[in-house]
Order: structure tokens, then C-alpha cells, then sequence
């Protein structure tokens, strides 16, 4: 059994400490609406969700992963979705279970926690809050605090210097190839979450170090 000795554990949020596509569904379908096209649900959008409010909004009006956007289309579309988001962040999502006991396990044993996620600021602060984890963090980084956000490796090299710990010293905890694209440019071990947002692709399959079905299994592995 691998065992892991980190003294920093970098975790991200969607799909990892939060289950947000309900809210996030809910405000594309919504969108959707507004601008008189079919709605998609959660179970496509779900597939969508994990590089970003911009990214996904690109999505929804494509129906693709990756696609060219009519800019006209997109400018009205993203700002009538920050508005629906902005009163939607948490009112359906939730913590995936065993992700407090986790986070209480991790603070007890004395790691050096850093919250990493592509959600811009004005999402990451309040669903942390509201949640009730906000505390539990010493750093959080959003998709908009720097010039670059996940898969590129500065978001995990800026948390390892704010806490000034090698990189090699540091863990990523996630659920998305993202995250362990950039885990692995930034020298930190990856674990991921087998219930995350992988644009409906086994994490498995994206070779991280580890593959767990909750954070309360964290235990028998730090």
C-alpha cells in the first residue's frame, strides 16, 4: 500500500469537497431558457463542469467540449449566467459525504491546507463559507487570483511558496485530469476523487497516485 508524507495538502473543490453541479445546472438550464433554447439538465451539464464558469458557459451553448463561440451570443450569455450564479452558488450544492470528517481527520493531524479551484472568487469565498469549510484553509487561490489557473502548474507552485514547503513536500487532492496534469508539471503527488467531474471520463484513466472513494479513506493512506 503506497503511503504518503506530505506537509501540504493542496485540495480543489468542485467534483473534490463539493457536489455544485446542481446549482451550476440549474443556472445553465435557466440560461438556457432566457435566450429560448432547449434546456440540458444535470446529467449533460455535468460532464461540462470543471474548467470554469467560461468554459462551461462555451459549452452550453454548443453543446461541445471544445468549440468556437459566436461572441455576440456568448457576451449575453455569460452575463446573464454570473447574474443567475451570483444568487445560485449554494442553494443546491452540498459537501460529498465523509468530506468533513476528512477535512476534520487532516486539521487534527496538523497538515498545512491550501484550497485550489478554477471557480472564480466571487463563487469560491462564499460556497466555502456558506458550506462552513472556509476555516479549515490557509490559502485559497480561485481561477481569477492569478494569471493562470489549472492544468497549468502555477496555482500549486504559488501555494507550495506561500507556505514556503518544497514542492516535492506537497500533495494535490482533486478529481479532474486538470488537476493532475498540473500535480505532476508541479511535482506534487495527486490523489483523486473516484465521484469527481471528469467530463465523464474514468479518473482512473488519467494515472494519478492514488484513487479513493471518500476523504475519510485519507487516513489509512497519510
Amino acid at each position: 500500500m503506497k503511503k504518503f508524507n506530505p506537509k501540504l495538502i493542496i485540495i480543489d473543490i468542485d467534483g473534490t469537497l463539493v457536489d455544485s453541479v446542481p446549482d451550476l445546472a440549474y443556472c445553465i438550464d435557466e440560461l438556457m431558457k432566457s435566450m429560448n433554447r432547449t434546456p440540458w439538465g444535470e446529467v449533460k451539464v455535468r460532464d461540462w463542469v470543471g474548467n470554469g464558469v467560461l468554459k462551461l458557459v462555451e459549452r452550453s451553448l454548443t453543446g461541445k467540449l471544445e468549440a468556437s463561440v459566436n461572441k455576440q451570443d456568448f457576451d449575453k450569455a455569460y452575463s446573464i449566467f454570473l447574474e443567475l450564479y451570483s444568487i445560485n452558488t449554494s442553494v443546491r450544492s452540498c459537501l460529498y459525504d465523509g468530506v468533513k470528517e476528512g477535512l476534520d481527520y487532516l486539521k487534527r493531524q496538523g497538515y498545512l491546507l491550501g484550497c485550489v479551484t478554477n471557480k472564480d472568487e466571487q463563487f469560491t469565498l462564499p460556497i466555502l463559507k456558506d458550506l462552513d469549510i472556509f476555516n479549515y484553509f490557509g490559502l485559497v487561490v480561485s481561477g481569477d487570483t492569478l494569471v493562470k489557473k489549472k492544468p497549468d502548474p502555477l496555482p500549486l507552485l504559488h501555494s507550495a511558496e506561500f507556505f514556503n514547503i518544497p514542492p516535492q513536500n506537497c500533495l494535490m487532492l482533486g478529481d479532474s485530469i486538470s488537476d493532475v496534469i498540473a500535480s505532476r508539471v508541479a511535482g506534487f503527488e495527486i490523489i483523486c476523487m473516484s465521484y469527481g467531474y471528469n467530463h465523464g471520463k474514468d479518473i482512473q484513466d488519467a494515472n494519478p497516485d492514488l484513487v479513493i472513494d471518500s476523504m475519510i479513506e485519507l487516513k489509512d493512506y497519510l
